[in-house]
């Protein structure tokens, strides 16, 4: 069977992450690629081996010509933009959608709901990332029966042997993994790391990752004089090393789907710390394997115990390698893949 990834993206983050781990997932019995916008996702793909189709941008004339070179059992397309250009693109091939996170611009009567309830009618199956995207969405109702949810998972093994792969030392405390966009409430990440920095003045915090709000975080930390204690590392190919040498993960998103950086996390023994979005909800339990608040204080609290209480982290650190265990099956993660691709094709 022949499957084609479609993404609207030209980089590498969680959505991209997913897409590279399902095309690992069935790389001795299923020809698969990874068509998307050209970019540094380049260089991702190829360290990965993975096939490559490069369009200049998302269209339905781009699309046609990848699909009529790659020729396609099934097209598995990721989120709703890139569904809606390749439902027009696919013709009478089969379409699987997969939906990676909640997005408050789809939770009412929108062009982005409507254009995707487009896609989603031609859709053999909808993938999404957790009950909230699915129940967020703001025509759920109508795709039910054509709808389920598959949750991320990671390979531990893949990543333990990718995180060896870096062997620097890294000393910061608290950790941020992410693209600093609207998404992400790089705002909120910069105050709460403020006021912990009032509590803890030595603690020393790295924000890994690049995008649009990158400039403006830079000035919110010169502007709250954290220089001293936050730095912009940018964007890592591989940040598993730093994630795993910290001592916490700090996310503050507005919505979420369910993170690979979350669940890379929990695998490294890295308790998260986040407000209570979306598909994490579905792997903290609060105080075991992390905190999840949507009060500035409390997050501050929960970092400050964190960092400063040796044998509690050492306890959380247990607990996060050993829940972790409990919900990344991979082999369930494929059976449930392959089913839909099946069906798909009958």
């Amino acid at each position: 069977m022949k499957v084609l990834h479609v993404v609207n993206t030209n980089c590498f983050s969680g959505a991209e992450n997913v897409v590279c781990q399902i095309i690992d997932v069935f790389r001795n019995d299923m020809n698969m690629a990874y068509c998307g916008l050209e970019g540094p996702i380049r260089q991702a793909l190829e360290k990965r081996n993975i096939k490559f189709f490069p369009i200049k941008k998302m269209s339905v004339s781009c699309l046609k010509k990848v699909i009529k070179e790659f020729k396609p059992d099934v097209v598995h397309s990721h989120d709703m933009r890139a569904s809606f250009f390749t439902s027009l693109a696919c013709g009478t091939i089969p379409l699987v959608c997969h939906i990676h996170n909640n997005a408050f611009d789809s939770r009412a009567i929108s062009l982005k709901s409507v254009l995707f309830l487009l896609a989603a009618l031609k859709a053999k199956h909808i993938f999404w990332v957790s009950d909230s995207s699915f129940a967020g969405y703001f025509f759920h109702q109508l795709f039910k029966n054509k709808s389920s949810i598959l949750l991320n998972v990671i390979n531990v093994e893949s990543l333990i042997k990718k995180k060896n792969e870096d062997s620097c030392e890294y000393d910061y405390d608290v950790v941020f993994v992410g693209r600093l966009t609207y998404q992400k409430n790089t705002e909120r990440l910069i105050e709460v790391l403020h006021r912990l920095v009032e509590k803890c003045p030595n603690v020393k915090c790295g924000i890994v990752g690049g995008g649009e709000l990158a400039n403006d975080t830079s000035d919110l930390i010169r502007e709250k004089l954290l220089d001293k204690n936050v730095f912009m590392l940018g964007f890592k190919a591989n940040p598993l090393k730093i994630l795993s040498d910290s001592k916490v993960m700090l996310m503050t998103s507005r919505w979420e789907g369910l993170p690979m950086c979350a669940l890379e996390a929990l695998a490294l023994g890295v308790p998260v710390v986040s407000t209570p979005v979306d598909g994490l909800l579905s792997i903290i339990n609060q105080g075991e394997n992390g905190f999840l608040s949507d009060n500035n204080e409390e997050l501050v609290a929960f970092l400050t115990q964190i960092v400063n209480d040796d044998s509690f982290r050492e306890k959380m650190s247990r607990k996060c390698v050993e829940l972790s265990g409990e919900y990344n099956d991979l082999c369930e993660y494929r059976r449930n893949l392959k089913s839909v691709y099946d069906n798909a094709c009958c």
